[in-house]
């Protein structure tokens, strides 16, 4: 899958997490944009891990603040 595929399979994913309806873009942030607590973003990890059956590390979690970020991990992940 190309960062576009990713894109578009993690917006869908993300869909039921985004309880605010916020706009999501590259620059968007888990805790401050989307207001993730730490079982919300373990659960949507788990959605994604699920999904492009991959394993995103705790130290891999920890540097990803944004959506942008996550979308190129998951597409690197893939590799």
């Amino acid at each position: 899958m190309d960062r576009a595929e990713v894109d578009s399979s993690i917006r869908s994913l993300i869909e039921p997490f985004n309880k605010k309806g916020v706009e999501v873009a590259d620059n968007t942030t888990f805790a401050n944009d989307l207001e993730f607590d730490s079982l919300t973003v373990m659960d949507f990890v788990a959605a994604i891990e699920d999904e492009f059956d991959i394993i995103i590390s705790m130290n891999q979690q920890a540097e990803i603040e944004n959506y942008g970020q996550l979308v190129d991990a998951v597409t690197k992940l893939q590799n």
